[in-house]
């Protein structure tokens, strides 16, 4: 299977649900400061309580896309009770599993156009909560079509755990997308996700060393494949995302670079490339569309939204290159 040409999901009565999991949502703080001087002190001209951690991030971007989503997370106390009610109040699905530990909380200082993120590890999580959120999970996505798998683990969740809902969800005939890194990574791919979309920094432990060129980023969306991964993307920022599938390699940016808040930019790009699994539509066209809405993310002053005029004019000008195939063996994805 080739993302270019992909098969009809398997199942009947399956709707067009994405589900977006978040096994360690986050209640978002953001600062705004005119500047971030260290051992200083800061006056605070802006603050922000926002829901917010990977899967929810993407979550909000499938519904401005206009998909149907639904949230599957893990989820407790006070700051998980925000979280809620906040997804409620804008109209986001969800389905969480209680845990009797403190969701965690991150925060973010807006300083002159840079971010700077603090983020805590999240609650621990029991074997019997986590098996009560694979329980739930292996009943939700026999109606789904698409899975997105975004984020950090919380302790306690173990580093198969993204490997586990892959299988799942594959035996239920959707397709899923893996956004880790580290063993969780690993372990996915070995499972056989349709795609894989690390972002720099996460790939370098799969390169070996750091991702600083595109050549660097070919390189290694080509490995992602070879692990096990229908096409392999790999985010660069502001220097856009390379994609490999079928042993085809492309690149594509913004025309031009947007100054703002960068933190939701890779789920802007997940989002869109889940979108793009569930409609069937051309892959290049699935390509320049992430990279105009990821872009046009940064725009926005906090994760999970982008500006929609600025997505449209971007993607009015976005190209989607074709590089060289790679001049080894296609790799064979898993039977599906």
């Amino acid at each position: 299977m080739t993302i270019e040409d992909p098969p009809q999901v398997r199942g009947r009565g399956r709707g067009d649900l994405i589900i977006s999991v978040a096994l360690n949502p986050a209640l978002d703080i953001t600062y705004t400061v005119p500047q971030l001087v260290p051992d200083t002190s800061h006056r605070v001209t802006g603050v922000v309580a926002r829901a917010g951690g990977k899967g929810l991030n993407v979550a909000r971007v499938l519904r401005q896309l206009g998909a149907e989503t639904v949230v599957l997370g893990l989820l407790g106390g006070a700051s998980g009770e925000h979280i809620e009610a906040e997804l409620v109040a804008v109209g986001v699905p969800a389905q969480f599993t209680r845990l009797g530990a403190e969701t965690r909380r991150t925060v973010t200082v807006l300083a002159q156009g840079t971010a700077t993120v603090l983020n805590e590890p999240g609650p621990h999580v029991t074997e019997a909560q986590w098996a009560a959120f694979r329980d739930a999970f292996a009943e939700r996505v026999r109606a789904a079509r698409v899975v997105v798998l975004s984020g950090s683990r919380p302790p306690g969740v173990p580093e198969t755990a993204y490997a586990e809902l892959v299988t799942i969800a594959r035996a239920a005939g959707a397709e899923t997308i893996v956004d880790a890194d580290g063993p969780a990574l690993r372990h996915a791919l070995a499972a056989g996700p349709a795609l894989a979309k690390p972002n720099a920094h996460e790939a370098a432990d799969l390169l070996g060393r750091p991702v600083r060129t595109r050549d660097d980023a070919v390189e290694v969306a080509h490995q992602l494949v070879r692990l096990g991964a229908d096409a392999g993307v790999v985010s660069r920022g502001a220097d856009g995302f390379v994609a490999v599938t079928g042993g085809t390699a492309y690149s594509a940016r913004a025309p031009e670079r947007v100054s703002g808040n960068p933190t939701g930019a890779g789920d802007a790009l997940a989002a869109v490339l889940a979108y793009g699994l569930l409609t069937r539509a051309p892959w290049r066209d699935v390509l320049a569309r992430g990279a105009a809405v990821s872009a046009a993310a940064v725009a926005c002053p906090w994760a999970g939204e982008y500006d929609d005029d600025l997505a449209a004019r971007l993607l009015a000008q976005t190209t989607v290159e074709q590089l060289d195939r790679e001049q080894e063996p296609c790799h064979t994805s898993p039977p599906r």
